[in-house]
């Protein structure tokens, strides 16, 4: 025998003789029926003890001994029940054969990774939807074999009934469950539109359909490692070579499986992307596209192919930048990866400014480097921020080791439909300033279930005196997939099959509206076209140009003068503005706080305050109003300032205490009335509706089953619309009124009955 053998046998001995000896005193204090059950006494005990201690904190209110009563029997009775039911499971897990337990929790494991291979379904609808296949599929086959291997023969006719029963009832849930899934979902009626109904009468764009394309020839190539060896386009078939470059300090998680797919580390990131660039002299504006997570098998970088073809005909040149090895993979996802993402963007910007400067390059002097715009959908729409914010750093963040020095001309940020901080520098937000930045989301997101960018598009701030804007757009009925041609859907099989793809807009439509709306922010940021500002203040101006469906525009720009932000103390009285003072009347509802979203409590709050106006005439039988008195010094106004404001729908009951969840408040487009008044009391009035009602909460209608939803059965979440008044609007009420001398806006609310509505960012611009 081997030392090896002998040690190893030492070793078996010295764990037997531990595992005898626990035996033994396990035997020496073996509990008998009484110390059990005077067991569960002194448990019972100590748990009613710690309830009870609880129960007075937390139930002791008004009528007190009636209210802590109630709450600890409710308390007691929930307890119970949820340790009856896991007995209960412990008990029915101890009745079924092993084989059968190990097949049922290999059938939870496969079906839960079949349904989470792509996205995130709702966990209630997987829950439910798991549980029923085992159930049916126990049935079915547990009646199939009974009765193939001729089981039926010795059972009694009761038996016999029930397993056939089975077998019916199994088959009949099969093919109702084969059905709901393969089906797209039920018919969904639109909610109205406030903005349609309203009579304003709005003066269309004179300007070209940015939809439409140019009169450039549009000419593609791609640039790449010439090394791929998942991906000819960046192989051998490679039009420009590029040298690769050392990703490591921003990826975690990079396994060796991922190495063998790609052939390479982090350590030597290629630098791959195609391109639509117009056949001209130029020099053209630049655009960066990057896109998100998707399996990274189905390469993601040709989905944004009608954007690269629509801006090269208009005089841009466009980059799809090829991340597909920062996607998730089988063999495991990065952590954490959307700064590598930005990063990335940020080192093919080095390779263009040496193209543009290299004679003899396809690009020599064809490039714009002063008009540079950086874009990204789903993680990319994050990335795309986290790229212009690096750019302007001297270090990275997260380990200053690491130098910056790109310092390049990004002027314009595109996010689409983007996520939420995956990346926080030092765990805090990330900062962006002086940049123009669009923001866009659809209503029926199956992955992004909230309008996360809204976050971001908060935090942008206009520093330098320069000329920026910011601009959001949420419209009803866009997905996620639908803005990527390779992704379409925004789950596979069998997980799309739990969300309703009947209520999504048509493909042809989302990418029409993506189209016309980033060519127009391009158009206006980078090439000069500011006559198509306005359609980011108010989508009506292009009438005729964009699907029928519900649109919600947030705008700003670097010329407001905001009197009201709601973010700088405590104080609901005072302004951000300084000098200023804000008071209500006859208000059921009157808080500030910050904006939550669908999911707040998952993600958290987007990073902006705003003022929560509630009323009730039946209630109070006056009209309420709210007032905001304008500062003495540091506005500047005359006739052509306009009034602006952000006003969204809080979708609350305004009775104090009431429950939101059964009384969710108006459901019609909501009106109510401006007031100005001047200096010398003169007063002018116009309805909300003369520019819009107020958009209702949109439901969004993600699952094919209502309790399927995230946030409940009919979610939906506050999205902010800007309102404008010109300040000559109110003169044409009241010739007499002095627009340069203004002291008050009164929000009064007067035309519809009740409501909750939420008030931000009121002020000025030119």
């Amino acid at each position: 025998m081997s030392a090896t053998t002998n040690r190893f046998a030492t070793i078996a001995l010295f764990f037997r003789r531990i595992g005898s000896w626990f035996a033994r005193a396990w035997g020496a204090v073996r509990p008998g029926p009484r110390a059990w059950k005077g067991a569960v006494f002194g448990l019972l005990a100590v748990a009613l003890i710690f309830m009870t201690w609880a129960s007075y904190a937390v139930f002791l209110a008004p009528p007190r001994i009636v209210s802590f009563l109630m709450g600890g029997i409710q308390f007691i009775a929930i307890a119970a029940l949820v340790a009856a039911l896991v007995v209960l499971l412990v008990a029915l897990l101890k009745k079924i054969p092993a084989f059968y337990g190990w097949a049922l929790v290999l059938a939870l494991v496969l079906l839960y990774v079949s349904f989470f291979m792509e996205g995130i379904p709702t966990p209630v609808g997987i829950v439910v939807t798991m549980l029923a296949a085992i159930l049916v599929a126990s049935l079915v086959g547990a009646a199939v074999w009974v009765l193939a291997r001729g089981g039926w023969k010795d059972t009694t006719e009761v038996q016999l009934a029930i397993t056939l029963a089975g077998l019916m009832l199994g088959l009949i849930g099969l093919g109702y469950g084969a059905y709901w899934l393969l089906n797209a979902g039920p018919v969904v009626e639109a909610p109205p539109n406030a903005a349609a109904m309203a009579a304003a009468q709005v003066t269309p764009l004179g300007m070209p359909d940015p939809s439409r394309p140019g009169q450039q020839k549009v000419l593609t190539l791609f640039y790449g490692s010439g090394q791929d060896r998942q991906r000819p386009e960046y192989g051998p078939d490679v039009d420009l070579v590029t040298s690769t470059v050392d990703g490591s300090p921003f990826i975690d998680g990079w396994n060796s499986g991922r190495t063998r797919f790609w052939g390479f580390g982090p350590e030597a990131l290629p630098i791959n992307g195609r391109v639509w660039y117009p056949d001209g002299e130029g020099p053209f504006p630049l655009a960066l596209i990057v896109h998100g997570d998707h399996p990274m098998y189905e390469f993601s970088d040709p989905g944004y192919d009608y954007l690269g073809e629509l801006l090269a005909s208009r005089g841009f040149i466009l980059a799809s930048v090829d991340a597909n090895f920062l996607n998730r993979a089988a063999m495991g996802g990065l952590e954490d990866e959307n700064d590598a993402r930005g990063w990335l963007l940020l080192e093919h910007l080095r390779f263009w400014e040496a193209w543009n400067e290299t004679p003899g390059n396809p690009f020599y002097q064809k490039v714009d480097m002063d008009n540079i715009a950086v874009m990204g959908h789903s993680r990319g729409g994050e990335a795309a921020p986290i790229a212009a914010a690096f750019n302007r750093l001297p270090y990275y963040p997260d380990d200053a080791t690491v130098t910056f020095d790109y310092r390049y001309n990004i002027r314009s940020v595109v996010a689409i439909a983007p996520v939420f901080e995956t990346y926080t520098p030092r765990g805090q937000h990330l900062p962006l300033e002086n940049v123009n930045y669009f923001v866009l989301q659809g209503s029926n997101d199956q992955q992004i279930l909230t309008f996360k960018g809204l976050g971001q598009y908060a935090r942008v701030a206009f520093t330098d005196g320069d000329t920026y804007f910011k601009a959001a757009l949420y419209f009803y009925g866009a997905n996620h997939g639908q803005f990527n041609t390779v992704w379409v859907t925004d789950q596979s099989t069998p997980a799309k099959g739990l969300f309703n793809q009947r209520a999504v807009m048509p493909f042809e439509e989302q990418k029409q509206i993506a189209q016309l709306y980033i060519t127009a922010f391009l158009e206006a940021t980078l090439g000069g076209e500011s006559g198509y500002i306005p359609l980011f203040r108010d989508y009506r101006v292009a009438k005729g140009w964009l699907p029928d469906t519900i649109y919600l525009n947030q705008f700003q720009d670097s010329t407001y003068q905001l009197v009201s932000t709601y973010e700088e103390d405590m104080d609901v009285e005072t302004t951000t503005m300084p000098g200023g003072k804000q008071s209500g009347a006859n208000l059921s509802v009157w808080r500030e706080h910050v904006v939550e979203l669908l999911g707040s409590e998952l993600v958290g709050p987007i990073d902006t305050s705003a003022v929560y106006l509630g009323w009730d005439a039946a209630a109070s039988g006056e009209a309420a109003s709210y007032a905001i008195r304008l500062p003495a010094e540091g506005l500047a106004l005359d006739e052509r300032s306009v009034l602006v404001f952000s006003l969204a729908d809080a979708k609350e009951d305004p009775t104090p205490g009431a429950d939101d969840s059964k009384q969710a408040g108006p459901r019609g487009p909501i009106d109510l009335t401006i007031e100005v008044i001047d200096g010398a009391g003169q007063a002018a009035l116009l309805p909300l509706s003369s520019f819009s009602y107020l958009q209702p909460q949109i439901v969004t209608v993600i699952s094919k089953a209502p309790f399927m939803n995230v946030g409940g059965p009919s979610p939906s979440e506050s999205i902010f619309q800007t309102f404008e008044f010109p300040l000559v609007a109110f003169g044409e009420v009241n010739p007499a009124l002095d627009p340069a001398d203004l002291s008050t806006i009164r929000f009064v609310f007067d035309r519809t009955p009740a409501g909750v509505v939420v008030l931000d960012d009121l002020g000025f611009r030119d």
